[in-house]
C-alpha cells in the first residue's frame, strides 16, 4: 500500500464525508466561542482516524491496545459532536481509552505513582488540544509541527512505526487542503483535535519511555504554555474555567487584534518547531542542562505570552 494511494482514499473519503455530513446537519454553528462567523461543516478531522486505520490495516494491527483505544476515543468524541453527551459518559470513555493507551506503552510496569500523574497529565493534554482548536488551520500547522519534530527523533531513536507518523501527515495534509482556508469547507470536530491529540501523545509517550527523557514534553509546550496561563488568569478573575470562552492568546490575536487567522496558526506551528528543534538539541546533554534549558524555554514562552497579551488588551482598550 503506497502513501499515494493512501492520500487519494483518505481524500476520497472526507470528500464522502461532506456529503453525508451536509446531507444529516453536522456543522458547526457560530458561539461565544467561535471566531468564525459561518456555518461550517463540523467533524472533517474524522480523516486523522482514517489515516490511522489504514497504517493499523497495513501493519497488520500494531499496537491493538493504542488502535483500541483510539477508535473509543474518536467514536465517543463523533458523538458528542453530534449529540452532545453527558459529561460523565465522555469522561469515562476517555478514562478508558488513556488506559488501553497506557497498556499499550507498558505503563503500569513503572511505579504505581506513575500511572496517576501521567494520566491527569494526558487528559489534560487531550483537552487543551481540543480548547485550542479555535481558528482556521491552528490544529494542522500545530500537527504538523509535532509530528515533523517525532519523525526526526524516530530517525535516530526508532521509538515509533514510522508508518505511523506518515499516515497521520497524510491524513493532516487532506484536513488542511480543506480548512486551511480564510474560509474554511470543514472543522476538526472534536473527533479531529481529541482524535489527534491522542496519536501524538501516544508518540511521544512512547519517545519519552524509550529513552527515559521528559524533557520531549516540550514538544506541546507552546499549546501547554497558552493553555495553562490562559486557565490561570480566568482563575484570578473568577470566571468559570470550564464555560466556554475565547480568551486564549490565538483567539485575541485573532478577533480583538483582528490578525489573519492563517498566519497566527502558521506562527503556532512555527514557533513549536523552533521549541522542539532546541529540545532536540539539548537532549543529548546531561539531565542537568536539560532542565535548565527546560525552564528558559518555559519561561521565555511564557513572557512572550503574557507580553503579547498585554499588548493586545492594551490596544483595544485605547481604542474602545
Amino acid at each position: 500500500m503506497s502513501y499515494l494511494f493512501i492520500a487519494i482514499l483518505l481524500f476520497a473519503s472526507l470528500l464522502a464525508y461532506f456529503r453525508i455530513a451536509d446531507r444529516y446537519n453536522i456543522i458547526d454553528r457560530p458561539n461565544e466561542r467561535s471566531s468564525h462567523t459561518q456555518v461550517t461543516i463540523r467533524g472533517g478531522g474524522i480523516v486523522f482516524y482514517l489515516g490511522a486505520l489504514a497504517w493499523f490495516i497495513w501493519s497488520g494491527a500494531t499496537y491493538p491496545y493504542f488502535f483500541a483505544g483510539l477508535t473509543l476515543i474518536v467514536l465517543i468524541s463523533f458523538l458528542d459532536d453530534i449529540l452532545t453527551l453527558s459529561n460523565r459518559i465522555r469522561i469515562s470513555i476517555h478514562l478508558l481509552s488513556v488506559l488501553l493507551l497506557f497498556v499499550e506503552v507498558r505503563l503500569f510496569e513503572y511505579s504505581w505513582y506513575i500511572v496517576p500523574i501521567a494520566l491527569i497529565l494526558v487528559i489534560g493534554t487531550i483537552n487543551a488540544y481540543n480548547f485550542m482548536d479555535g481558528i482556521n488551520g491552528i490544529t494542522a500547522m500545530y500537527s504538523f509541527a509535532v509530528l515533523l519534530l517525532l519523525w526526526i527523533a524516530n530517525r535516530d531513536i526508532g521509538f515509533i512505526d514510522n508508518r505511523l507518523l506518515y499516515c497521520t501527515g497524510i491524513a493532516n495534509g487532506v484536513f488542511a487542503f480543506f480548512n486551511f482556508r480564510q474560509r474554511a469547507k470543514c472543522f476538526a470536530g472534536d473527533v479531529g483535535s481529541v482524535g489527534m491529540s491522542f496519536i501524538l501523545i501516544f508518540a511521544m509517550l512512547s519517545l519519552i519511555l524509550a529513552t527515559g527523557n521528559l524533557i520531549y514534553i516540550l514538544f506541546f509546550a507552546v499549546y501547554g504554555v497558552d493553555s495553562v496561563l490562559t486557565i490561570v488568569y480566568r482563575l484570578v478573575k473568577r470566571e468559570n474555567i470550564f464555560k466556554a470562552h475565547r480568551t486564549h492568546l490565538y483567539q485575541y490575536l485573532a478577533n480583538e487584534a483582528k490578525g489573519n487567522r492563517l498566519v497566527i496558526a502558521a506562527c503556532y506551528g512555527i514557533l513549536q518547531v523552533g521549541t522542539g528543534v532546541l529540545v532536540l538539541y539539548a537532549s543529548d546533554f546531561p539531565s542537568t542542562t536539560q532542565y535548565s534549558v527546560a525552564f528558559c524555554v518555559l519561561l521565555l514562552l511564557s513572557l512572550a505570552y503574557i507580553g503579547i497579551r498585554r499588548y493586545v488588551l492594551g490596544g483595544v482598550l485605547k481604542t474602545s
